[in-house]
């Protein structure tokens, strides 16, 4: 049996032949002359749309940038508040703070770790403008729901997808439910690329029009500015890798569930508490495996002794940054996100985990004591 190390992920491990296929992609972009905006970003684009069941999609910079162009094109600015999670990558409260909106936190289901519609509910005031969803972990979040809270107070719905590639909610792609979806693809997602990367989907044309112009300096036509924009372009390497990877995504997402399904059936410590699996397993494509323990960092020390590395996704919640300003929180508080914060520590689950790796991590956690 090995006794190698276990990282959190491990790139060394994908396929010589997609190594192989995007060095030649690379070589064909290099030798195009075209860096930026061009063909291969178009042919992503449209990939990506059809993979998640849009009639479009605008290639940007990064996630962080795709969430910001998203709910500048749904008008969201100064004063609005936007309703989210504060159990999330800073990354979404700092997209609406940078477009002048107040963020407003809601708590979070115990079960999922993802927004509670109850507390979105009870956050919604007359400046509510928006709810920024966010599918953490991999899993869909209850879209039924907060679509029916928006709808039932005109608010608009934008889906945080970057951690939801390939996710499902009520047979329908996530992405593809609210206006718009934000996606990142940062190396470590699902879908990752060779660096900062990042997309929003939709069917509706003028939203993704008006994302087009914001990525692009707010240009309507060469050197004619009319809107205040970003420079948040998708670069043609990003999207050339992209494209030579997105087809290995299915066979990736069924290794994480595989995995997921052996972290659910044989993690048998009685200090150990799971999430709930989904009942549809379309529902998660598992970016994240996490659990909670009241005495985590004795966990994570005693996996580290054992050669596996695992992280903890988000030791501080969005609440309480020294970066946040003015916001506003369930009333009630969020006792349920502060504690799953402070007590969640996430295992290896990457799709080039062995099962030896896996029955590794499984006997080590069943060991803890």
């Amino acid at each position: 049996m090995s006794s190698a190390p276990i990282p959190f992920n491990n790139f060394q491990r994908e396929p010589e032949a997609l190594i192989e296929a995007q060095l030649r992609a690379t070589e064909a972009v290099l030798r195009s002359g075209w860096w930026v905006l061009g063909q291969q970003v178009q042919a992503f684009e449209q990939a990506w749309a059809s993979h998640c069941g849009t009639t479009g999609a605008v290639g940007v910079a990064n996630g962080l940038d795709a969430i910001e162009i998203g709910l500048r094109s749904l008008g969201i600015g100064p004063g609005d508040e936007v309703i989210t999670t504060a159990l999330t990558a800073y990354a979404t409260t700092l997209a609406i703070q940078r477009c002048g909106a107040i963020p407003v936190f809601a708590d979070i289901d115990p079960a999922t770790a993802c927004l509670d519609p109850a507390s979105v509910e009870r956050c919604i005031s007359p400046t509510t403008r928006a709810v920024l969803v966010v599918h953490l972990y991999g899993r869909a979040a209850n879209l039924t729901d907060h679509y029916q809270i928006c709808s039932r107070h005109e608010l608009l719905l934008l889906e945080d997808c970057a951690q939801a590639h390939g996710a499902h909610h009520a047979g329908r792609p996530v992405g593809s439910i609210g206006s718009l979806g934000a996606w990142s693809f940062y190396p470590t997602k699902n879908l990752g690329a060779i660096g900062d990367a990042g997309a929003l989907t939709s069917s509706d044309q003028a939203l993704l029009a008006k994302a087009k112009q914001l990525r692009n300096y707010g240009q309507s036509d060469r050197y004619h500015h009319d809107l205040p924009g970003l420079n948040s372009r998708l670069d043609e390497l990003q999207a050339a890798l992209l494209l030579e990877r997105l087809p290995h995504l299915k066979a990736w997402t069924e290794r994480r569930r595989s995995i997921a399904n052996r972290y659910w059936h044989e993690l048998s410590h009685p200090e150990l508490e799971l999430l709930t699996p989904p009942s549809d397993p379309s529902s998660h494509v598992h970016h994240l495996f996490v659990l909670s323990t009241p005495r985590r960092d004795a966990l994570q020390n005693h996996l580290e002794a054992a050669g596996i590395k695992t992280l903890i996704h988000y030791p501080v919640p969005c609440h309480l940054q020294h970066a946040l300003g003015a916001h506003r929180i369930d009333p009630p508080g969020l006792e349920i996100t502060e504690h799953h914060a402070a007590t969640c520590l996430s295992l290896p689950i990457h799709p080039f985990l062995s099962d030896e790796d896996v029955r590794r991590v499984i006997a080590a956690c069943n060991s803890f004591s």
